[in-house]
């Protein structure tokens, strides 16, 4: 079932993805099947991620991805897939690392509800 989002938070995440590259989904799990090298970052909750989340995805929730990136991925090119529940978090996120200065950075729109709903495959921290 989809979150109702406030219309102001709304506003700031059409504002993100007027600047951001997406992708889907389907897009990100065929890379994965290929083995394409990219870094694949959960930006959701603690509590989020440990319940269950693509394979092999680091995590680096919202609330820290800017102070944490630069000590983990240094180079500023390196190819990055956020992703949240539903591609809103990630879409900002990808935004702010931009500013930062990343340049190839994905938002995966859809997150991890609607991988859930095409049963790929998840990890769990339970």
């Amino acid at each position: 079932m989809a979150q109702q989002h406030p219309p102001r938070f709304l506003k700031i995440v059409e504002d993100a993805k007027t600047r951001v590259r997406e992708t889907n989904v389907d897009e990100i799990k065929a890379r994965m099947d290929r083995r394409d090298k990219f870094v694949l970052i959960d930006v959701r909750e603690d509590r989020e991620y440990d319940q269950g989340h693509l394979p092999g995805a680091v995590h680096l929730g919202k609330g820290i991805i800017e102070r944490d990136i630069e000590g983990k991925y240094a180079d500023l090119a390196t190819p990055l897939v956020l992703y949240c529940g539903g591609g809103f978090r990630s879409a900002l996120a990808a935004d702010n690392l931009q500013k930062m200065g990343y340049t190839n950075v994905l938002s995966m729109d859809g997150g991890i509800r609607v991988w859930r709903e095409k049963a790929y495959p998840l990890e769990s921290n339970k």
